[in-house]
């Protein structure tokens, strides 16, 4: 709220107008999500001409107030959104990308804490959940308020194709991925299930659902050159849940601390999400060999963020 009672605007920034970045932008200007938004990229061109396409259509979509900006718009900025770094080539893992999307992002979070102190900074850059725990330690916000986009995709994907296996409405399957947003992810076979009933499949079955999810994203880079559309709704999934204070549970990338003796690590789980970000992280149950991959995955990465931080 303003001094005079008035509801002061909400304003997401989106750094970053490649194919997820101006996506996403788009899916918020359509849906009218917030009251803000403001694009930045290094090329201002491109966030110039990602801003102005979408403002000409403002007659028809309503009333959210665009514009191309800089750094100092992220001041009264409730989130933030990173989509900025290179693009993951064909062939390329996305811890391949680390190293160049790591000093992309020194840049990048030095002029956000320049100007903002309060917000909510949502990364959508892969390897996400490595660049979600360089942000945190280089940013210096609580951990609730960096968020990594995790495997909230990685799971709409599983369900999308449990459902189309089952004939069954993807939003009516309870399945979830996590651990690494990438090749170390894991399916939580031991508790998907549709209306409380586990999910009656082949091992074959499994394996090629599995299979196709953990592999979606170089399927469409091949095929088309990124991916775009769905990380975008996953992104607006996890804006609304916040802005709305909604309390909702997503599968985001948060620092986890002794979660099945995993620590000092994000990981995509299960967690409440609202106006404060992470406000809590779900414990949810594995068995033994999940466990096992769970902490494989965590093992992984953190030999990843020790040739960060040695």
């Amino acid at each position: 709220m303003t001094q005079n009672g008035a509801q002061r605007p909400s304003r997401v920034v989106i750094i970053g107008t490649g194919a997820v970045g101006a996506t996403t932008a788009y899916t918020l200007f359509l849906r009218e999500r917030v009251s803000e938004l403001v694009l930045i990229d290094a090329n201002h061109d491109k966030a110039l001409g990602e801003a102005l396409d979408m403002n000409h259509g403002l007659p028809f979509a309503g009333g959210v107030k665009l514009w191309a900006g800089d750094y100092s718009d992220c001041k009264d900025a409730d989130i933030i959104v990173i989509a900025a770094g290179s693009n993951q080539r064909p062939g390329e893992t996305r811890i391949d990308l680390l190293k160049r999307n790591t000093a992309i992002f020194d840049d990048i979070i030095q002029n956000i804490v320049k100007y903002n102190d309060h917000g909510i900074i949502l990364v959508a850059t892969n390897p996400v959940d490595i660049l979600s725990y360089v942000t945190l330690k280089k940013s210096g916000y609580p951990v609730n308020r960096v968020i990594g986009s995790g495997t909230l995709l990685d799971s709409a994907r599983f369900r999308y194709l449990i459902g189309q296996n089952k004939g069954i409405n993807p939003r009516s399957i309870h399945a979830h991925i996590v651990g690494e947003h990438g090749d170390s992810e894991l399916p939580l076979w031991s508790i998907a299930n549709i209306a409380g009933i586990g999910i009656d499949l082949t091992d074959g079955e499994k394996e090629d659902i599995f299979d196709r999810t953990k592999n979606a994203a170089y399927e469409i880079i091949n095929a088309k050159g990124s991916t775009s559309y769905a990380i975008a709704l996953a992104l607006d999934r996890i804006i609304v849940s916040i802005l709305q204070n909604e309390g909702s549970v997503l599968n985001v990338s948060t620092l986890l601390t002794d979660y099945h003796g995993v620590s000092d690590v994000y990981l995509g789980v299960p967690c409440v999400v609202d106006r404060t970000g992470v406000r809590e992280i779900l414990n949810l149950e594995f068995n033994d060999e999940e466990l096992t991959q769970f902490h494989a995955s965590a093992n992984k990465l953190k030999e990843q963020i020790s040739n960060i931080f040695e």
